[in-house]
């Protein structure tokens, strides 16, 4: 197997809270009105440093999607999802985007998101917009 190619990003940088890899850039947020089973989750139009799964259709909060996993390349943790395709009209502008979860990445500023009690009981990987 051959040498990894990591992007550095500079400026207000998302990183793996495993391994510390970059993978998406503050200006790139679309929303931080997601959720996922572990609580907040954040739609970015660009992510990098990732490999991605098998598509399968996942049905979430706001219908049938198509969507693969995305993992970090650093460490092979899995960080969130890309959007392949939605089955609703009105969930067409995920498609082609990512969601990071914020309880797998540390923020700009080396946050690390904490987990409440409630998204451990109540949560689930479906977003909610």
């Amino acid at each position: 197997m051959g040498r990894v190619f990591m992007i550095t990003l500079e400026g207000s940088v998302y990183s793996c809270k495993h391994c510390h890899t970059h993978l998406a850039l503050f200006e790139d947020i679309i929303s931080k009105s997601f959720h996922c089973r572990h609580g907040k989750a954040y739609l970015f139009d660009k992510v990098v440093n990732i490999s991605v799964g098998e598509k399968e259709d996942r049905m979430m909060m706001t219908g049938m999607h198509t969507v693969v996993d995305i993992f970090c390349v650093g460490c092979g943790s899995i960080v969130g999802w890309k959007y392949e395709s939605a089955h609703e009209k009105t969930q067409k502008y995920k498609e082609g985007k990512f969601i990071l979860e914020r309880f797998k990445v540390l923020g700009p500023d080396g946050s690390n998101y904490m987990v409440s009690h409630e998204a451990l009981v109540s949560g689930s990987d479906a977003d909610n917009a």
